[in-house]
């Protein structure tokens, strides 16, 4: 069980952090400061140290030096937000903003405890530093490794062999997808498998921090340059120099804020808040949406030189229900990851729970099912899991043994009238191949294809209204 050391001066923001971890089965120490710390515990025994910024007496950066190696998450207020960057020069491998979201603690958490163990086990730098080449390939090949991308569909194969080819580039990237496909470990693929790896990687949510605050993060801010700014201060587009800077949901940021960045773009240079002196910068420049900003340039919500500026190689995650097999793929290692974390003992998924995740469409994609998967490790009890403790709205009462198949039967469609798209719904997909192949199949045929019972099949072409039509083709009794 990872071992975890809380310091934090706030007894509730510290209780309930502790609270947190130990649900998740994380053992948990405190403290209320560095030097309280120092006196109970022997700092790098630790597996994380998650620490305040702004402590009283030393600041949390100093369990940096004092954890000879152990990863530090820093915790710091949207007002300090730049402090932490200077923490994350220091060596910090990460930081949170206060107040935070649950969930995004917990997977940070996990990620740092992840990555920090995989290079334990990662073998001697010598022989994969010689090529570039071979790194490109585990994100392929080493579905539990570094990069963290699992899957081997055809799209997935497809975004695979692009990042091989953009990465080493210093081109800027645009990372489409709905939310929750795991866009920023496309962003880390990008950037780990780059000439900058060595250099900072800075993640920005454009749409968490408040649009009175966005320039100042991104550009920094001279003294005096608005009430409060007491002092001077480095942005995170700074920070990033050298390296590599990922903004998450640009479709979000103010258009007064598109225009700085776009000077960052065309000239290399950023100009803090309330300065006349420009500086050059040398950033990478990855972003990520869920929205169309092409539609959104049209109707003046983004700038469309900008737009034009961040589509230079435009990366399109597929959603989860686009993905096929991968889903029981990536379940499967969720699940490995779930109950080794919680100390369970191996667990499986049950008939119906495979079922189930293969059928459910995931509105949430990837995000949801990391969830449900989660949720089932700690409502089981025995060894196996079963379909109800995954929390999904599905009716499985209907479906036979097989899989819906929906790559195969797809592409046996291929070039006709009724080919279905990307973005059809199951029920969509359902009304596509039925007119597509009712013709020469029989109703056995056809369900069995769908992996349905023929009743089933016969109650959804009453719901949506598809007559069987007659044709030589006999379906008995």
């Amino acid at each position: 069980m990872p071992h975890i050391l809380i310091v934090e001066d706030e007894t509730i923001i510290r209780s309930a952090l502790r609270r947190l971890l130990e649900r998740n089965q994380y053992q948990v120490s405190e403290a209320g400061s560095v030097q309280e710390a120092q006196e109970r515990y022997s700092i790098p025994t630790f597996d994380l140290i998650v620490s305040d910024l702004r402590l009283p007496g030393a600041p949390g950066t100093e369990l940096i030096k004092l954890g000879e190696g152990t990863p530090v998450l820093i915790m710091t207020s949207y007002a300090s937000l730049r402090s932490a960057v200077d923490s994350m020069k220091m060596g910090a491998v990460d930081y949170i903003a206060k107040p935070f979201d649950h969930d995004e603690m917990l997977q940070a958490v996990a990620r740092i405890l992840r990555d920090r163990q995989e290079a334990k086990s990662a073998p001697a730098p010598a022989a994969a530093s010689n090529s570039r080449a071979g790194n490109a390939e585990k994100v392929v090949d080493n579905a539990n490794g570094e990069i963290g991308i699992i899957g081997s569909c055809a799209a997935m194969q497809e975004l695979y062999s692009k990042i091989r080819k953009v990465a080493p580039t210093d081109s800027n990237v645009l990372v489409q997808g709905e939310s929750g496909t795991g866009k920023e470990l496309v962003a880390r693929a990008l950037h780990n498998l780059s000439k900058r790896a060595k250099a900072p990687l800075i993640s920005v949510n454009c749409a968490a921090i408040p649009e009175t605050l966005i320039e100042s993060e991104l550009f920094g801010h001279e003294k005096g340059a608005f009430t409060g700014a007491s002092a001077g201060r480095a942005g995170l587009v700074e920070a990033a120099d050298g390296g590599t800077l990922f903004l998450d949901e640009i479709g979000e940021l103010p258009l007064e804020a598109q225009a700085r960045l776009l000077r960052v773009l065309q000239e290399g240079e950023i100009r803090r808040v309330g300065s006349v002196q420009s500086q050059k910068v040398d950033v990478r420049l990855i972003a990520a949406t869920h929205r169309d900003l092409k539609t959104l340039a049209k109707t003046g919500q983004f700038r469309e030189d900008l737009y034009y500026r961040l589509h230079v190689i435009a990366l399109k995650l597929p959603a989860l229900r686009e993905r096929g097999s991968d889903v029981i793929e990536i379940a499967q290692s969720f699940l490995v990851r779930q109950y080794t974390r919680m100390g369970r003992e191996p667990l499986h998924f049950a008939h119906d729970a495979e079922q189930a995740i293969r059928h459910y469409p995931w509105p949430g994609n990837v995000r949801e099912l990391e969830n449900a998967i989660e949720r089932a490790v700690i409502l089981c009890e025995g060894a196996e899991i079963s379909a109800d403790l995954l929390g999904i709205d599905i009716e499985l009462d209907d479906l036979d043994d097989e899989d819906f198949g929906l790559p195969t039967v797809a592409g046996q469609s291929s070039g006709n009238s009724h080919e279905p798209t990307e973005d059809l719904s199951l029920e969509d997909y359902f009304q596509h191949f039925v007119l597509e192949h009712q013709d020469h199949m029989t109703e056995t045929e056809l369900a069995r294809k769908l992996g349905i019972s023929r009743k089933c099949l016969w109650e959804r072409r009453q719901r949506l209204g598809i007559p069987r039509r007659k044709s030589g083709v006999t379906s008995g009794p």
